[in-house]
């Protein structure tokens, strides 16, 4: 099979990826009472397992070699009460630490969306939906397991190292050095796995991120894809991002397969030293058999917590990785700063200024708007044109405050936008997009989205506006009808007049609107159509189009043209139809023309 991607190669960790680790673990103090009760079972398992090779022994040297049956009982009976005991001590240990881990990775979950839904456009702009979506699934679930199985293991571990080569030393000190020898190779081993797996986990996460970037482009995009018969690109470009996470998966295994082996043979090289010399004192009657049962007991103890600190590396390594990319997310600097004295905008009249204003995307070199200075007047409605990638969406964008400007200032009644709150902002303005996205739920859930509170007279009133009402009357469960996800389940048509009605219920005093309606027919435009218009001319709202009708540019009060990130023209129809060659060109070349629809109303849907 061919394999895509980088060579593995020896790395360094990723820097930054204990301390971020550490923060994650930082999570449980929250559960400080369930990973304190864990930690106390913890210590009860190890005492357990520790007491049972001392029972062997009494059993061994005590009852069977001095023949004496009632040693021999009490020993079964204490080792039926130790494994009780460790039983029941497992289980709390392991139920206490999944609750706790639980709870670290909710909390994880909680602030990454929350901080998600804070992060600019900008943020989105420049990041993968899938490489989100895999932070807050597949990464929270590496911080979880470490913070729930890893933490847990790792101190038992070192609690089980701690007390068997104590227990090691106190037996016989001589064996105990012989076995201990064989430490420092494992040791070394286990050093050069760690160094070899840590940049491996970082390059793992950051494949499942961009295999989950591919699924879910390809999820939003299946019509495009069916349209355009791209499904064996699409397979492929699929294949290209799970054969890197393949090639991510096998250089772990290879870490683990190149290393371990020569754990275990250390481990024993140890154990044949610790039986032939062993073995030879007891023969010698300088250590009895219980004992040499018991030393070599305690010499499997002490090579399983070495080999889980080994394996615990590997998800430190991993787990580490993933914390790394989360607090990436949830470090991220606002590139839009609400400042702390940040004033309530009070109602507005709707008056907009750009003063003077540049424009270039966060990290982009080129600008997209130069010097704009525009005043759009209280109650009028503006009509946007200007050729492809003239910056007619930039410029509306940062009425709302989606971007700061990079230079100059908007003003809304006179007030710079960075200087109010974003709420009492937004709150005020309604925006109609031309690719229309409704959430899954209720129509009238939908409807209500900016104004869940609304009665459910406001609802109907406002679909009655956006001529919405009618069809939606007409479905099996009218406003109570479940669209799907997106809005699947109804027309491009019927999506864009639920979406006027929850622009309509807020009652904005501005109103952002690209009217586009190139994806619906004939009928529905002219529905559409009406409905916009009558938004432009109730309540005495701002309006600010993108348009795309020769109606709309024709009925604004004032018409501004853009090329180039700059405004070549402004003023009525007719006077840029006297003065504007630009203008007349937009015209003739890309605006649709009322009297096509009126022709097609005229003779009915085809």
């Amino acid at each position: 099979m061919q394999r895509h991607g980088p060579p593995m190669g020896r790395m360094s960790p990723e820097p930054g990826s204990g301390r971020a680790l550490g923060r994650a673990i930082g999570y449980l103090r929250q559960y400080r009472l369930d990973a304190a009760g864990a930690l106390l079972a913890l210590i009860v398992v190890s005492a357990a397992n520790l007491a049972v090779p001392q029972v062997l022994r009494v059993a061994i040297d005590r009852g069977v070699d001095g023949r004496n049956g009632t040693v021999v009982a009490l020993a079964a009976a204490s080792l039926v009460g130790l494994a009780l005991v460790r039983g029941l001590s497992s289980f709390l240990q392991g139920y206490l630490s999944e609750r706790a881990s639980q709870g670290v990775a909710f909390d994880l979950r909680e602030a990454l969306f929350a901080r998600i839904e804070r992060l600019s456009f900008a943020y989105f702009d420049r990041v993968e939906a899938g490489q989100l979506i895999s932070r807050i699934t597949n990464d929270v679930e590496q911080i979880r397991q470490f913070a729930g199985t890893g933490v847990i293991q790792l101190a038992s571990a070192f609690i089980m190292l701690l007390g068997t080569t104590t227990l090691l030393l106190i037996i016989n000190w001589r064996l105990a050095l012989v076995a201990l020898a064989a430490i420092p190779l494992i040791l070394l081993v286990l050093l050069r796995f760690v160094r070899s797996v840590f940049p491996i986990f970082g390059q793992l996460q950051r494949a499942i991120g961009k295999l989950n970037a591919v699924l879910q482009e390809d999820l939003v995009g299946m019509r495009v894809i069916r349209i355009f018969g791209q499904e064996q690109r699409e397979i492929a470009r699929y294949r290209v991002a799970n054969d890197e996470l393949l090639d991510r998966n096998v250089a772990a295994l290879n870490a683990f397969g190149n290393n371990f082996p020569l754990v275990f043979f250390a481990g024993n090289v140890g154990l044949l030293g610790v039986v032939w010399i062993g073995g030879r004192e007891v023969i010698g009657a300088q250590l009895t058999i219980g004992e040499l049962v018991a030393f070599t007991a305690y010499l499997n103890y002490l090579l399983f917590p070495i080999l889980t600190i080994g394996f615990q590396m590997a998800t430190i390594s991993r787990a580490g990785a993933s914390a790394l990319r989360v607090f990436d997310v949830l470090d991220e600097p606002d590139d839009l700063v609400e400042r702390p004295d940040a004033r309530v905008l009070p109602y507005l009249n709707g008056g907009i200024e750009f003063r003077n204003v540049h424009f270039r995307y966060p990290g982009a070199e080129q600008e997209i708007l130069s010097g704009i200075d525009l005043t759009i007047q209280s109650g009028q409605t503006a009509a946007i044109i200007g050729t492809t990638g003239s910056g007619k969406s930039s410029l509306v964008s940062l009425i709302s405050r989606f971007y700061d400007v990079s230079s100059g200032a908007v003003l809304i009644d006179g007030q710079d936008v960075r200087e109010v709150t974003l709420s009492s902002l937004r709150g005020q303005i309604g925006i109609v997009m031309q690719e229309t996205l409704l959430f899954s739920g209720t129509i009238r859930d939908n409807i209500a989205y900016g104004r869940p509170e609304a009665s459910d007279a406001e609802i109907v009133q406002a679909a009655q506006a956006a001529q919405a009402a009618e069809f939606i009357e007409t479905l099996p469960a009218g406003f109570d009808t479940i669209v799907g996800e997106r809005g699947l389940g109804l027309s491009g048509g019927q999506r864009q007049r639920i979406a006027i009605a929850r622009a309509l219920l807020v009652d904005p005093r501005i109103l952002i609107l690209d009217d586009s309606t190139s994806s619906v027919d004939a009928r529905t435009e002219a529905a559409i159509q009406e409905a916009l218009d009558r938004l432009m001319r109730e309540g005495g709202r701002t309006v600010v189009v993108i348009a795309q009708r020769i109606s709309t540019v024709r009925d604004a009060d004032i018409i501004v043209v853009l090329d180039a990130g700059k405004v070549v023209a402004q003023g009525t129809h007719a006077e840029l139809l006297e003065e504007s060659a630009i203008y007349n060109e937009i015209i003739q070349s890309q605006l649709v023309d009322d009297r096509t629809t009126e022709a097609a109303m005229a003779g009915g849907d085809r």
